[in-house]
This record gives C-alpha cells, structure tokens and sequence, in this order.
C-alpha cells in the first residue's frame, strides 16, 4: 500500500506561484506507475491537472495547465513536484495527488490517492 502525502499549499495572491510536493511512503518500483495530480474546487468535480509516467517522465496536461505548470520527479526520493506560476483565482482547489498503474493519466483509475493540500488564490 503506497501513502502519499501532499504539501506546499497556501493562501497566495493572484500572479504568484507555489510548489506543491508529493512524497510516497514507499519506493515508486515500478516502471508502470503513473503520479498524477488532480484538483477539485468548491461546488466542482475533481478534475484532472497533469501527470508524469514514472519510467520515462512523460508529461500530460491540461490546456489549462499548460504553460503554467510543470510536473517533475525526484526518482530518489519518490517525489513529485507541481511547480504553479502565474497562478489565478480559478486555480483555487483542494489539489490531490495520486498514483497507480493507468493507461490514460486523465482518468480517476488511480490506485492510490493522498489527502490533499488546499491553494487559494485571491485575487
């Protein structure tokens, strides 16, 4: 059982950036597994944002998140980072990271899932 643990949110205002972490409690050893991260704001559904595949750091986006935000891993520490710049009022949400093996980043198939770690945006 993988745990992730999400941190790095906060309260910024419109124009800033932050630096969201995912840290998994174990070693990601598998070549297959995919890290996502999802976002889900007040009165919405959860949504997808971007993911890395863990073998080769293929990236997916959003047209959203595209130009905004960039996925990176740390492979040695089994982290995922999600660097946010110009960041905007609508990207306030709970963000989520999730992990698994999936064939299509998008989806919510993901194995495991963390808590997640709030970012608001004001304006």
């Amino acid at each position: 059982q993988v745990r992730l643990v999400e941190s790095g949110g906060g309260l910024v205002q419109a124009g800033d950036s932050l630096r969201l972490s995912c840290a998994a409690s174990e070693t990601i050893d598998s070549d297959y597994y995919t890290v996502g991260w999802f976002r889900q704001a007040p009165g919405k559904e959860r949504e997808f944002v971007t993911a890395i595949r863990w073998n080769d750091g293929s990236t997916y986006h959003t047209d959203s998140a595209r130009g905004r935000f960039t996925i990176s891993k740390f492979t040695a520490a089994n982290t995922v980072y999600l660097q946010m710049n110009v960041l905007k009022p609508d990207d306030t949400a709970i963000y989520y990271c999730a992990a698994g093996l999936v064939t299509d980043p998008d989806r919510n198939d993901y194995q495991y899932w963390g808590r997640g770690t709030q970012v608001t945006v004001a304006s």
